[in-house]
């Protein structure tokens, strides 16, 4: 894709990883477009994406991987970053992922998957907490518990293969053996042949301090995450590349899939090495907040080599940091109050170094940014290390407020911690 002419990019979603996509793709785009995008994000147009033309579509969410848009644009002539409706079964059936993993040799968790509740609560008393339990189709990032209570678990499993909590997408699930260790999101930018993989991020996923509180799409994050001992230097990432990405995308291509898009791979750093939480088929949603933005190179030509199958760019980025404190609406994840009127949004976008990017916003009758959804609000702080980027989005959210605004108050603490001992800039 040359920059010679004009140059027009179409983002598919709505949330806060749309508008960080948008907002780096703005960097060497001619327009950006987001359909439907929210009130936040400029470039927002209510047209469906198969009604647009561009010379580059982007595709923010899994449901719309996984019901096939990449292939209907495919299909239309159009350029498009994002798997089709084949390999976007990797997000779409939790068991069809782990059959391909044991298949490809990937590390990961063991596990079993079933459709009635008899065999699986004998599976479950066959193994040691914590037990983790996995709807298998798609439950928006909440379709999980980890629990070392058996009589909890065993009451979820009939939960789930009731339709009782997910309907159809929890009829079939996946018990999974617990791993222990820090985890780590990394996504890796794929061309159907080879992936290159981005700076690796960290995610808080429970509601609540500490870790506590029922799962949710993600409270917060940072980059980069640092790790230690034997996985410093670069060590994880070339790991990761040998020992899951190319067995990965060599599996997919055994069942005929060209898979054209991200590979967002969560990881668990456990005592015996690097093991395979799960793949999501998109960019992570608090994540790509904070690794998209510390790009040095064109994001929009690294998407388009990939999306047009040969990616020749090696992707960089600044030697930074970046935290983001999700600001969510009271009763996030199980039943968001919304309608409430935003206070502070200019005073916190003032805070230096702060990006806020709109997620489940709309616009009230008095043209007001108002609350819409669960998670409301992505406050970015960037600094010269994590502890300086997370003062800064911290300082960003106390200037905004609307009744029963929930946010974490320890992201990112314990690795700003690491980064104030360390000296600035590692």
């Amino acid at each position: 894709m040359s920059h010679n002419g004009a140059v027009r990019v179409c983002v598919v979603g709505s949330g806060g990883r749309e508008a960080a996509l948008a907002d780096v793709l703005a960097r060497d785009a001619t327009e950006v477009l987001v359909t439907p995008g929210n009130p936040m994000i400029e470039g927002s147009v209510d047209i469906p994406p198969e009604d647009l033309d561009a010379d580059l579509f982007v595709i923010g969410p899994e449901v719309p991987l996984v019901d096939g848009l990449a292939d209907r644009l495919r299909a239309d002539g159009q350029l498009v970053f994002g798997p089709g409706a084949d390999g976007a079964v990797l997000e779409g059936s939790k068991a069809y992922m782990k059959d391909l993993l044991a298949e490809a040799g990937v590390p990961t968790a063991a596990y079993g998957s079933f459709t009635e509740a008899q065999p699986a609560r004998a599976f479950l008393d066959t193994m040691a907490p914590p037990f983790v339990i996995k709807a298998d189709g798609l439950a928006a990032g909440k379709g999980v518990l980890v629990t070392d209570d058996l009589a909890e678990a065993r009451n979820t499993v009939d939960d789930y293969l009731s339709g009782a909590a997910f309907g159809d997408a929890g009829q079939k699930l996946v018990i999974e053996e617990g791993l222990v260790g820090p985890e780590v999101s990394v996504f890796v930018v794929c061309d159907g042949q080879r992936g290159v993989l981005l700076s690796p991020a960290q995610d808080f996923k429970r509601i609540g301090d500490g870790g506590t509180g029922p799962n949710t799409g993600g409270m917060g994050s940072y980059s980069p995450y640092l790790p230690e001992g034997d996985l410093a230097g670069g060590e994880l990432e070339r790991i990761f590349a040998d020992d899951f990405i190319a067995p990965t995308l060599a599996a997919l291509r055994d069942r005929g899939i060209d898979y054209r898009g991200v590979l967002y791979a969560g990881l668990m750093l456990t005592a015996d090495g690097p093991k395979l939480l799960e793949y999501n088929v998109r960019f992570g949603d608090p994540e790509t907040q904070v690794v998209l933005p510390r790009m040095t190179s064109s994001l929009l030509n690294l998407l388009a080599q990939a999306a047009a199958g040969s990616i020749e760019a090696q992707p960089t980025f600044a030697d930074d940091a970046m935290v983001n404190v999700v600001c969510a609406s009271e009763g996030y994840p199980a039943s968001p109050r919304t309608g409430d009127r935003i206070e502070g949004l200019e005073a916190a976008r003032a805070v230096p170094g702060v990006s806020v990017y709109g997620a489940g916003v709309a616009t009230d009758d008095n043209g007001a940014v108002a609350t819409a959804g669960g998670r409301v609000l992505s406050v970015c702080g960037r600094g010269a290390n994590v502890a300086e980027a997370r003062q800064q989005a911290y300082a960003a959210v106390e200037r905004l407020s609307w009744p029963g605004m929930t946010v974490r108050t320890d992201i990112a603490a314990a690795a700003a911690a690491g980064a104030a001992a360390t000296t600035a800039g590692l």
